[in-house]
């Protein structure tokens, strides 16, 4: 899967603004942060185990390890954790129980609607809704994205 990049201002704000990216942030705020990603993953019961998460402040990067049950669920994992303010980078080390395809991405930008990505990348701007499903539970409406976030463009 290897190192994902990510808008570092856009995204859920779990943990502290200017503190998270310092320009040497201390041992104890990069612990809290990663803890604030692994609680976020966590609550999106996405069958994750041996979760395993480590923030780095100063080049706002995320690395996770751990199990995943499919290949969904670890690219929905990489998303958690790129989809956070301060977080620039997602290097995702877990392995998966059952392998299966990866998903394409898209960045969002200003005027994108999941129809719009839709028309994109499967030429129906009615199949947004596969787009919206891929991406459950980090996003709850399919009106409401954001530029800067990442999205999972899965396969037909």
């Amino acid at each position: 899967m290897g190192l994902f990049s990510f808008i570092k201002e856009a995204g859920e704000k779990l943990f502290g603004g200017s503190d998270a990216h310092a320009a040497a942030p201390s041992e104890d705020l990069n612990v809290k942060a990663a803890q604030a990603i692994a609680n976020y993953i966590n609550t999106q019961n996405l069958g994750v185990s041996n979760l395993q998460v480590q923030f780095d402040g100063s080049q706002g990067k995320v690395t996770v390890q751990g199990v995943a049950p499919t290949q969904t669920a670890k690219e929905k994992v990489t998303l958690c954790c790129g989809n956070v303010a301060n977080v620039q980078s997602v290097d995702n080390l877990m392995s998966v129980t059952n392998p299966e395809p990866e998903a394409q991405y898209h960045d969002v930008v200003r005027g994108d609607t999941l129809s719009a990505i839709s028309k994109k990348y499967y030429g129906d701007a009615n199949k947004y809704n596969t787009i919206f499903e891929a991406n459950k539970p980090m996003l709850s409406n399919p009106d409401k994205i954001y530029p800067g976030q990442k999205l999972r463009i899965p396969a037909l």
